[in-house]
């Protein structure tokens, strides 16, 4: 790596150190928000360009029709253009990106990035919910801002517990996650816990910069006040179904139990995934 390089990287980070991070989120997710023509169709316009948003594949192809920049940003997309994987063995992504890491997890600890690691037990932020998970399996997907926001099952199950955790808001890029020690425990975000019929699975929605919101099907739109908030659920979903969408973009992380299920051999740090796409398969199948 260049000095120079390195040293832009580091200011990056220190940016993100200095600036007051929900204040400026805060501000940011209400300029999503606002439904005034000129400004919602400016920033559209803007966003689509700097990202070659490709609205194809979304169900409102005009970029202007969209009431708020928010709306835009958690689009739907046409019926079909994501197909769920239907065998009743496989575990598919949660979310269009690419992913950040995939894997083991060792002694309780998780692979961030190069020489960074975080623990279930910080991440889930209760020990005793945490537990299950210890020498589990563990996919982490990021959500850039060009890609779809929604998030969905990973494989079916009953959501249980909702426990929302407030935190810092970095960024959740790969120069972030190589240089914020415990990066995913330390932002906000919201745990979601279910059973399945191979046990307990979670997936964490993780916060992120100028993240002026998560959402979830349970929930509804997350309002931070600074303290933990666990609610109790009895709410089944299949695989695939909607499970909550982020207000620009961010990072779902699945965990499931020790000898469970497998990854896809071909899945590794950096390869793209689409929603509904094979990520796993379970180890053993009750019919």
């Amino acid at each position: 790596m260049s000095f120079k390089t390195n040293f832009k990287k580091q200011i990056f980070i220190q940016a993100q150190r200095l600036v007051p991070q929900h204040q400026f989120s805060r501000i940011v997710g209400k300029l999503a928000g606002s439904e005034n023509p000129i400004i919602k169709n400016t920033v559209i316009q803007a966003f689509k360009a700097k990202y070659a948003i490709d609205l194809s594949i979304a169900e409102q192809s005009d970029a202007l029709k969209y009431k708020s920049f928010n709306e835009f940003f958690t689009r739907a997309l046409k019926p079909g253009v994501r197909e769920v994987d239907a065998a009743h063995d496989s575990i598919v992504s949660p979310a269009d990106g690419a992913i950040s890491q995939i894997g083991k997890i060792h002694s309780g600890e998780i692979f961030q990035a190069k020489g960074q690691q975080y623990s279930v037990e910080k991440l889930i932020g209760d020990p005793q919910l945490a537990a299950v998970f210890n020498e589990g399996d563990f996919a982490t997907v990021y959500l850039s801002p060009r890609d779809y926001h929604r998030v969905h099952m990973p494989f079916a199950g009953t959501l249980t517990e909702t426990l929302y955790i407030p935190g810092e808001l970095f960024s959740v890029n790969q120069t972030t996650a190589e240089n914020i020690p415990g990066l995913f425990a330390r932002n906000e975000r919201m745990v979601c816990l279910f059973d399945t019929e191979v046990g307990r699975m979670a997936v964490v929605l993780v916060g992120a910069m100028i993240v002026a919101g998560i959402e979830t099907v349970a929930t509804g739109k997350v309002k931070p006040s600074g303290r933990l908030e666990l609610q109790h659920h009895d709410l089944a979903l299949e695989k695939g179904d909607e499970l909550g969408r982020f207000y620009l973009g961010s990072t779902a992380i699945v965990l499931f139990e020790r000898d469970k299920m497998s990854w896809e051999n071909a899945f590794k740090a950096n390869s793209l995934v689409s929603m509904g796409e094979r990520l796993g398969s379970l180890v053993e199948v009750k019919v």
